[in-house]
């Protein structure tokens, strides 16, 4: 995937994306021995400029500098694209896989791709979990949360209200499932890190701990 690649999808400047491989390549290099791909690409007005070529591995590596969001988009992307990769290997072959192979081999794409992009989520509590520990259903937990500012729904899904955006009070998690259709369905949610649980245990006045 090039840099430009990695800078539309995540809707941010190229100039930009260049700059924070740039940043991050010395620290690469000294680990694996390895710079990372210089290529280059043609603007609109014919000029030559310069972009990265990153394998899988490397644009991970940039995606932790990234927001949740955005270092969420480069995940299913490359999930999308290997994906693809099975669908044309599969077609050039005159034998298809039994289905159960096709599903193990799909079951491993996703299960890598799942377990990268919650890692950071790893070990913090849903909000069913928190409401639990102030006696709440999580309904109730929700609302009551949203009247006082702290969440706010948005796409189909709670985040965190814009000014504790930075304060690490919460993760967001991503669980991808599938009809008997074999349609992907992706569910975004917000989790609350030990920072976050302090935080609402202040605001809430409940001793959950």
């Amino acid at each position: 995937m090039t840099s430009l690649e990695i800078a539309e999808l995540t809707g941010k400047q190229h100039k930009n994306i260049m700059q924070a491989i740039r940043n991050m390549e010395p620290a690469w290099e000294k680990i694996t021995g390895l710079k990372l791909q210089l290529s280059t690409y043609k603007d609109s007005t014919g000029r030559s400029l310069p972009c990265y070529q990153l394998t899988k591995t490397e644009c991970l590596y940039i995606a932790t500098k990234f927001n949740d969001e955005a270092r969420a988009k480069l995940v299913l992307r490359w999930q999308e694209l290997e994906t693809e990769d099975i669908r044309r290997k599969m077609s050039e072959v005159r034998c298809l896989p039994e289905p159960k192979e096709i599903l193990r081999l799909a079951d491993e794409i996703m299960g890598e791709g799942l377990r990268m992009l919650n890692e950071p989520a790893e070990d913090t509590l849903t909000a069913t979990q928190v409401a639990k520990t102030f006696n709440m259903n999580t309904l109730d937990f929700n609302a009551v949360l949203s009247d006082m500012g702290i969440q706010y729904r948005r796409d189909g899904h709670w985040n965190i209200s814009d000014d504790l955006a930075d304060r690490d009070l919460v993760r967001m998690r991503t669980h991808v499932s599938y009809s008997l259709k074999g349609e992907k369905k992706i569910k975004v949610y917000m989790t609350w890190t030990m920072d976050g649980l302090r935080f609402l245990n202040a605001k809430l006045g409940y001793p959950n701990f």
